[in-house]
């Protein structure tokens, strides 16, 4: 589905900052990215949905090199949710329905059946109750859902998603989590996710990539049971398992070994 050979970026002249990394995600499924903060996640995302540029390497899209698709190509294939989004001066519908954009060849108006699928998405992420408010009066959690029916409306095969829970409460946080699922298994949307809260991570994700330093540290299927040992490892935890009849929960706790002295 998406493969990165060999990427390498820097922000800065002579400071690398992703380097020779090798990634490559299995169409179909819940990748989520983790690791420390300052590892590189956000910025495999920006250069997967070809955001920035790779100064070595290449990122490929089924057969195709990303970097030399046109942007609208791109936003076909790939959607994308950043922290830190911006906020566009419009209502939340408008916002919703602008994301059809990549399949408009001239700018004639939303058709009626554009219009009802914007509709649709945001009342399947429950926001189609502020549809009329601009995006600026929203809170964020509100605009969080209105970011999330934008992405379900650009009907891309490729999902990135930065932190997509942020700003959300507890309940809507997993409401949202069973959202991206059911895209990915009932639509067969292929999701690429960072996420810092762990649990979300192993509950939700077919795999995880962690990260470190720019680089990737290790690749697990989420039933691995090494997955916590490189949890350990990584973050300087330590995990205990919980298991029901049908689930398995995790705690974190800190390391014995971590000094936190001050």
């Amino acid at each position: 589905m998406l493969k990165m050979e060999g990427v390498s970026y820097s922000y800065h002249k002579n400071r690398p900052f992703i380097t020779n990394l090798d990634l490559d995600i299995e169409a179909g499924k819940i990748t989520t990215i983790a690791g420390p903060n300052g590892c590189g996640k956000s910025t495999v995302l920006k250069l997967a949905s070809c955001l920035l540029r790779p100064q070595t390497g290449k990122i490929l899209l089924g057969e195709k090199n990303i970097s030399l698709m046109s942007k609208k190509s791109v936003a076909r294939e790939v959607s994308v949710l950043l922290q830190n989004s911006q906020i566009p001066d419009m209502t939340a519908l408008r916002a919703v329905t602008a994301a059809r954009y990549p399949y408009q060849t001239s700018f004639t108006g939303y058709t009626k059946a554009e219009e009802e699928m914007s509709e649709y998405a945001m009342e399947l992420t429950g926001c189609k109750e502020f549809r009329h408010k601009n995006m600026a009066e929203l809170s964020g959690g509100e605009r969080q859902r209105v970011f999330l029916a934008m992405i379900y409306n650009q009907d891309t095969p490729l999902i990135l998603l930065d932190e997509p829970t942020t700003y959300l409460d507890i309940h809507v946080t997993y409401e949202m989590m069973e959202l991206i699922r059911s895209l990915n298994k009932k639509q067969k949307k292929t999701v690429v996710m960072v996420l810092h809260d762990l649990n979300l991570a192993l509950q939700y994700s077919d795999s995880l990539v962690f990260m470190r330093q720019g680089s990737i540290f290790e690749i697990h299927k989420t039933g691995d049971h090494h997955i916590l040992e490189s949890i350990r490892t990584l973050f300087g935890v330590e995990v205990r398992t919980y298991n029901d009849d049908l689930n398995s929960y995790y705690c974190f706790t800190q390391s014995t070994d971590t000094d936190t002295t001050i």
